[in-house]
Order: C-alpha cells, then structure tokens, then sequence
C-alpha cells in the first residue's frame, strides 16, 4: 500500500512523456533548406536553370523546403563557397573547376591543360570515362555531385589587340586568388599575373589594373567585359567545366523520393546547359561584334606558336595543377578516342 502514490506518479509521468512523444511526431517535418551559391550572372541561363532544379526538389519536400540560389558571386569566390559549404552556411553549389578543386584537386585535369581538347566531343569522352571514379572522391570527401556542365571555352579578352603569346607578356592578367600554383607557372614564363575574385574583374580591367582577361564570350557579355577589353583571340585555350554539388549531410537528410527528384531535375538540367552553352558561345560573339567587339584569329604560324606554349606548360602542370597520375589518365583516354576516330 505504501509504494502505490509513487507507482502511480510514475505512471502519470510515463503517460505524459508518451503523449509528448506522439504530439511531436504528429508535427509537420522542419523544412529542409539548401541554399545554392554560384558565380553565375542573375537572370542567366545558369540561373534559371538552378532555379528549375528548386522548383522540383520543393514539389518532393512536399512543399515546406526552401530553396535558395545566390547569383552573381555574392556569397564570394568558389573557394570561399566551398569553404561555406563545409561548414554548412551553403549546402550546395554551381562551380567550375577552380572551386571544385579545393575539394578534389585531380577535377583540375579538364579545365587546365591548355588547348588539349580540340572539341566538345573530346571533352565529353574524357569527362564521361573519368566521371563514375571523379564522383567517388568527391563522395569520399563529402560531396554529392548532381550533375556536370561546361560553359564555353575560355578566349583571351584584352585592351589592346594581341596574337601571338609573347604579345600577352606586356600586359597584366586576370588570375583566380586561389591558384597560386598557376600563377607561379604564369610567371616563370614571363608573364604577370594579378590575383583577384571575379567580383573585382570589371573594376579592375577599367582602371587599368588588369589588361587581358581569359574569359568564356558567355560570361565577356554577361558581365560586360568586352566594353573594356575590346579585342578577343579566337583560340579555345581551354574548355571550362563545372558540376553542381551538394554537401553529403544536406543529401542524407532528404528522403530516397527527394533524392530522386533532385538527381533527376539536375540530370535533366545539366544536359540543357550543355547543350544551351555551347550555342550560345556564337551568338555571345555574335551580339559583341555588333557592339564593337573585334575578334582575331591566329594564323597558322601563330597557332604553332600558341601549340608550341601549351606542350611547354604541361610538363610543368604535370604533379601540380594536376596530380600526375590523373595527368596521364586524361591523356590515355584522349589518345584512345583519337586513335578510334582515326586521329
């Protein structure tokens, strides 16, 4: 008899802590947030592409996830937005090559080995045999990668008008701050290269600080670099390459449906940008040239010139820009392809 009030006080403290059990599992889940970061222009292609994307994976949240794009390098750099991601302020990104490296540096092999490819089909391959173990190490280093896509290729934009490499050696260039290695490589060879974000380009070509900017025509009319740097070399130095990546935590916290979702509305997306970008190279050139653009093109002896300069570089990006092993995966791949296509 003595022991039943105490029984029955914890009963009622059982029965309480159950029906706080079932009214929280009776409220609606949180709402899952990914907030995306990209350097691309608002409004562009790559833009509206992400938010395409954001409209599907809110449809499998069910309609109480937000999703946010943040355009036009407004969280920084790509080296600072796969620095957010990793300490969970982004959950995701848009980057080309330079931000994907700070988190697997071999993905530097498609984007900085100059005048490699000689086109998109080349890229493809080489993209496509390397992809299934590329997105292993990002997964092993934390990152989910949704899908792949490129956005032109990269062409030299100067104040003063220039053809041959050495024409470039009096002139100051634009270089991402977070490749030093690059930039040790620019100036043993002769030329000036001057650290900044993307943000500060224009700022920077207008005042003179900067006078030759390797850039895609896409982003050259986007951003209006062409009004200061007039002048383009017709020469694709090299393709740039980007993949939209997710943070493993962010991914493991979605449903196998919104998972679903999201991989397949970024597979969908990623094909369009492919193919959109590619296109809209031209007509990039195209509206410039109407706007005063003037374009030239590198004859034969110049180009030999140019080719001359590439060969002379991948020795040295060979084991630094490019770990030495994925060096050589790249060329076995292209060399393969090349021999099928009878090259």
């Amino acid at each position: 008899m003595t022991n039943f009030p105490r029984q029955r006080r914890w009963q009622t403290i059982a029965s309480s802590a159950l029906l706080a059990v079932a009214a929280l599992a009776s409220l609606p889940a949180a709402a899952q947030s990914l907030r995306i970061g990209t350097l691309v222009p608002k409004n562009s292609l790559y833009h509206r592409q992400l938010l395409e994307i954001g409209e599907s994976w809110r449809a499998a949240q069910g309609g109480n996830g937000k999703y946010l794009v943040y355009p036009d390098g407004s969280q920084g750099g790509e080296a600072e937005m796969a620095r957010r991601m990793r300490i969970g302020q982004l959950q995701g990104a848009l980057l080309s090559v330079v931000g994907l490296r700070e988190i697997e540096p071999s993905i530097a092999a498609l984007q900085v080995m100059p005048l490699l490819f000689r086109n998109w089909e080349e890229v493809d391959y080489v993209r496509e045999k390397m992809r299934p173990a590329m997105e292993k190490k990002f997964l092993d280093k934390g990152f989910v990668v949704l899908t792949w896509g490129d956005a032109g290729w990269v062409r030299f934009f100067s104040k003063e008008a220039a053809l041959r490499p050495d024409d470039y050696k009096k002139m100051k260039f634009f270089a991402w701050g977070s490749e030093p290695d690059q930039q040790g490589i620019m100036k043993s060879l002769g030329y000036t290269p001057v650290p900044l974000e993307t943000t500060d380009i224009l700022p920077a070509i207008q005042t003179g600080m900067i006078n030759v900017v390797p850039s895609t025509p896409y982003f050259a009319l986007a951003t209006q670099i062409y009004t200061s740097a007039p002048h383009m070399l017709e020469i694709n130095w090299a393709p740039i390459v980007g993949a939209l990546v997710v943070t493993k935590k962010s991914w493991d916290e979605m449903n196998p449906a919104t998972q679903d979702a999201l991989r397949s509305a970024s597979e969908k997306a990623g094909v369009q940008l492919r193919a959109k970008a590619r296109q809209e190279v031209e007509e990039a050139v195209d509206a410039m040239k109407k706007r005063g653009l003037v374009v030239h093109r590198p004859n034969a002896e110049q180009m030999k010139e140019w080719t001359a300069l590439a060969e002379q570089l991948y020795p040295r990006i060979r084991g630094t820009m490019v770990p030495a092993e994925t060096f050589d995966e790249v060329m076995a791949h292209l060399k393969a392809y090349r021999a099928g296509k009878g090259k």
